[in-house]
């Protein structure tokens, strides 16, 4: 990388503003919507399921942020899979995770057309895709504090909306509301016990928990635009931890004491969302329709978090000469406008694939990203790893913020993400990702030759100017 520099970046980013940020991208669809589907596999066990993977999802930001506050640079994490595995890993994993931010992101704004037609169904799918992508483009290429104030404000719709959903839902089990008794934890035992699909539905239920905590990472993309890194990644990544934790686990454990897990299992819509049934029982007005504005804000909240993520991404594979160079330029207030353009690539085959098959698009693109993600992660403890040695083999300080039990925990963690990658092969829902994913990284290797020897005559070229 170009002397440790931030790349043309600027440091806007507050503390409160990066925590949203990473809650942003780990909080979306797939908890509103999509926690359904490990009710359906693993029953009540879901709490257990959601607490298993956050512990991973743990050890993946404590082991970023330690990386990146000794190294707060342009590309986070992938700058320093660069330094410490090579560039030939910091290529792929920079370059597997600009895609699976790019398919995310048009999903993002597919499913947020999909919520507009809750309201409005004679909205054309198209139309309403075509309105979101424009709004996100637009805010990402602002000034960075800027975009960081928009997505606070995102995000806090779906902190408060959990937020009460959590106090309803507690109160509902321990005390009972107005007008209804007080539930109990005695749905965790009824309808077939505890795990009612055994062991084998319980893995299946940590694979699609492990995924629903992807956006965790985001944290570690912000330390070059954080105005003090060394303060700011190590809070952020504390709160963002516990927040997730208590809001996958307590809503999840809350959901399945209040509906039949066989019911809230049913899932695929607004109306049917397990979130909608607790607010219908509390006698909030129209709950369908509030939780789709959740849901809403939610997606483009995802959606916008994801885009930036994209950009820096792959802005940093310029400044290290893995993509071309004019995607390392910036705007006068610091947006990397290139990286930005490029990177909306996501949606303009969303808004196209909308138009043309409205009811197939979205499941696909969510789905196609997930191979690339858990190749990410992958990385991240392999880097984590080298990063330790090295440090310890040149005597260096400890980092000031550190991933406990490393490396260990980095370990256990790497043979856990490897262990849920295989295991999605062999899934209903995730088999047609896994085949675009491996096709994917197996093109990315054999455009490597090309791309290292692009990369030297641009660095022969850098030494001689």
């Amino acid at each position: 990388m170009r002397g440790e520099k931030n790349g043309g970046l600027r440091r806007q980013l507050s503390s409160r503003q990066i925590g949203m940020i990473s809650l942003g991208g780990a909080i979306g669809t797939g908890l509103f919507l999509g926690s359904s589907l490990a009710i359906t596999k693993a029953g009540p066990a879901v709490v257990l399921v959601y607490l298993a993977a956050a512990l991973v999802a743990v050890a993946l930001a404590y082991a970023l942020a330690e990386m990146v506050v000794v190294h707060p640079h342009a590309g986070g994490f992938g700058a320093v899979t660069n330094r410490y595995l090579g560039p030939f890993a910091g290529y792929l994993q920079r370059w597997s995770y600009w895609a699976a931010q790019v398919v995310t992101v048009g999903g993002e704004v597919v499913a947020a057309g999909l919520y507009v037609r809750f309201w409005w169904p004679q909205v054309p799918l198209w139309a309403a895709v075509s309105f979101f992508a424009v709004v996100v483009v637009v805010v990402n290429l602002a000034a960075v504090k800027l975009f960081g104030e928009v997505e606070y404000w995102f995000s806090a719709v779906k902190v408060f909306a959990l937020v009460m959903f959590v106090v309803l839902g507690a109160a509902y089990v321990a005390v009972g509301l107005p007008g209804r008794d007080a539930v109990g934890l005695s749905a965790w035992t009824d309808h077939g016990g505890f795990a009612p699909n055994g062991l084998s539905g319980l893995w299946l239920a940590v694979t699609i928990a492990t995924l629903s905590y992807g956006g965790v990472e985001a944290v570690a993309m912000t330390a070059a635009e954080s105005r003090q890194p060394d303060r700011d990644i190590p809070r952020a990544t504390r709160r963002v931890v516990l927040r997730l934790v208590l809001f996958y686990v307590l809503a999840t454990g809350i959901i399945v004491a209040i509906v039949p897990w066989t019911r809230a299992s049913e899932g695929g819509g607004i109306t049917k969302s397990p979130f909608v049934l607790l607010f219908e029982v509390a006698g909030i007005p129209a709950a369908a329709g509030i939780m789709n504005l959740v849901v809403l804000t939610a997606a483009l909240s995802a959606a916008n978090t994801t885009l930036y993520l994209a950009s820096r991404t792959v802005h940093s594979l310029a400044l290290d000469g893995l993509a071309p160079g004019r995607l390392a330029a910036t705007s006068s207030h610091g947006s990397p406008v290139g990286a930005v353009l490029v990177s909306t690539i996501g949606l303009a085959v969303a808004a196209l694939a909308a138009a043309l098959s409205p009811g197939d698009v979205f499941p696909l693109m969510l789905g196609i990203g997930l191979f690339s993600g858990m190749i990410t992660w992958l990385l991240v403890f392999a880097g984590h790893w080298a990063f330790r040695r090295r440090r310890t083999a040149e005597g260096l300080d400890p980092a000031p913020f550190r991933l406990p039990g490393a490396p260990v925990t980095t370990a256990l963690a790497a043979a856990f993400v490897v262990s849920v990658l295989i295991t999605t092969a062999f899934t209903a829902e995730f088999g047609a990702a896994w085949k675009v994913g491996s096709v994917f990284t197996a093109l990315l290797c054999l455009c490597w030759p090309l791309v290292r020897a692009r990369r030297r005559a641009w660095q022969l070229a850098e030494a001689n100017r």
